[in-house]
């Protein structure tokens, strides 16, 4: 049986990205993918994805987080589930800022400018074609050579490509809802240039300072939010020169604000993280899935 087996989680939402919280920093467990598909199967708690507090293993970092997609897969960041959690250690510990550790490094995390918001830093993005990854050379990633649809007239094409700590492609669109992402998202997920799968992006740039998407989330498909993806196609709209670093993001499920700061580099992420309800998770749900 499971050790999440009536262990108490928290159930929240980053502008309609739906996460899980499980705290397991006073535990001795530990949660498999089998444990992730389990909690959000349709009899347990659905969600987008599950943010597993471990101790810390860093001094002077809050806690391990480790995230999980909804179909068990491991993500590097997620910066609508890390706001939720800040929500959450905030409301535990007091204080006004906190750091996590990730598997894709440190975040630092702090409240404001208003009670009901929360600013992540997300760290430097990476461009490299390596870094990303992508299964071969490109020396720009502003664009690279990928489409869909017939050579001559592609439905979708020259995406840009960047890393929050998970791989990001983003396609150029001047209506985000003219194309079918629950059909295209999956075949670009998990396309060859590909390795590790990748989030795929449509956006619009409405002007320099406001953009409008919509993401099929790797391991996750369609989402109301996906914080990185709303980081990485802000710092790619900006190395086009589309719009400046700091930038109003439109998704379904709201608004973020994310700006690129010019000295390190670093992205940083302010957005709601809203609770909904608490539970402890049914026996029965592990039980099904051994």
């Amino acid at each position: 049986m499971s050790a999440l087996a009536n262990h108490s989680f928290a159930k929240m939402n980053g502008i309609g990205n739906e996460i899980v919280v499980v705290d397991l920093r006073d535990s001795a467990a530990t949660v498999t993918p089998d444990d992730a598909r389990a909690i959000a199967s349709p009899q347990g708690v659905p969600f987008d994805q599950l943010m597993v507090l471990l101790p810390p293993r860093t001094p002077g970092t809050s806690a391990f987080v480790r995230i999980y997609n909804s179909d068990g897969s491991e993500a590097g960041a997620c910066g609508n589930g890390m706001r939720c959690v800040a929500r959450q250690v905030f409301q535990d510990s007091g204080g006004d800022a906190l750091t996590f550790e990730t598997a894709a490094g440190l975040l630092n995390c702090w409240r404001g400018p208003t009670p009901d918001l929360f600013t992540v830093d997300m760290g430097a993005p990476k461009f490299g074609w390596r870094d990303i990854p992508l299964a071969e050379e490109f020396r720009d990633t502003r664009y690279i050579e990928l489409q869909v649809g017939p050579i001559d007239a592609p439905v979708l094409h020259s995406p840009s490509v960047v890393s929050m700590g998970n791989p990001h492609a983003i396609f150029w669109v001047d209506d985000i809802d003219a194309y079918d992402l629950a059909r295209f998202g999956p075949l670009l997920e998990n396309h060859p240039i590909f390795p590790e799968r990748a989030n795929i992006t449509l956006a619009h740039v409405v002007d320099r300072e406001h953009i409008v998407m919509r993401t099929w989330e790797r391991g996750a498909g369609l989402t109301r939010a996906c914080g990185s993806a709303a980081c990485a196609t802000a710092v790619a709209a900006a190395r086009l020169k589309r719009t400046g670093r700091t930038v109003r993001m439109t998704l379904p499920g709201g608004d973020l604000t994310i700006v690129w700061c010019e000295g390190d580099d670093h992205v940083l992420m302010t957005g709601p993280a809203a609770f909904e309800f608490e539970g402890r998770f049914d026996p029965a749900l592990f039980a099904r899935a051994s």
